[in-house]
């Protein structure tokens, strides 16, 4: 298996220190990718990849590689600490340049360990963040470790090995896990607004060229007959709202 290692930190201390415990649990090809040492510019809201296609970025030439990187792992591992009761910017800047994902979701396959570790408060929050904009990406299954390690002489090792290992065997497995109803939703709106009278034209592209406009959500994860019917529901219902 394939993993790879977002490390949102400046810095190799706690946060990568939890991560190394975590993959020291399986097997597999480890890619590492440090924010910090990527130097991606700050996003500039232009818009472009939303609206025209994520190649129109300005920053696309340093961006796409990490999403080739993403798309070809079996496993995401995306690490940060709690700056200012958030992600760090280091960490916030990438998602946003990933912001044309909630409107074109893909990694569907893909399954994630999201890791999040603060000297006080907020690794709740952060991680719970973290786990939706992944959700948005399409991730099928979503694993979290947050630990508030301010005062404490070791890491929690137990727990830390116990969350890795499951991770680990569900990637092994390729196991495509139902999609809550909330994810559903969220896929038919914008399979919906691809197919308005005046849609965002990478997005049209997008849904039409995958074919995913025809499916009642991606065709790797199956869903069970009510979760088709609720999905035909809310595609038939947001088909109205959009026109």
């Amino acid at each position: 298996m394939n993993y790879l290692i977002i490390n949102g930190s400046p810095r190799k201390k706690i946060t990568y220190g939890v991560i190394k415990q975590a993959i020291s649990n399986f097997d597999g090809n480890f890619e590492e990718i440090h924010l910090a040492k990527e130097k991606i510019p700050m996003c500039n809201g232009c818009y472009k990849c939303i609206m025209e296609g994520e190649e129109y970025c300005p920053h696309y030439d340093i961006i796409n590689p990490i999403m080739d990187k993403i798309r070809k792992c079996d496993g995401i591992i995306i690490g940060s600490p709690v700056y200012s009761m958030n992600v760090t910017a280091l960490l916030k800047n990438f998602f946003d340049h990933t912001a044309y994902l909630y409107h074109r979701p893909q990694f569907f396959t893909k399954k994630a360990l999201v890791v999040v570790t603060t000297a006080g408060a907020g690794q709740k929050k952060v991680a719970d963040y973290i786990d939706e904009n992944l959700k948005y990406w399409g991730v099928n299954n979503i694993y979290k470790l947050h630990f508030a390690c301010g005062g404490k002489d070791s890491l929690e090792k137990d727990k830390i090995n116990k969350t890795a290992k499951k991770f680990a065997r569900d990637v092994e497995s390729k196991k495509m896990h139902s999609p809550k109803f909330s994810n559903i939703i969220s896929y038919n709106v914008w399979r919906a607004m691809a197919c308005c009278d005046d849609p965002i034209p990478a997005d049209k592209k997008y849904w039409f060229d995958s074919q995913l406009v025809s499916h009642e959500f991606a065709p790797e994860v199956k869903l069970n007959i009510f979760k088709k019917l609720f999905s035909k529901f809310v595609f038939f219902f947001f088909r109205k709202v959009f026109k």
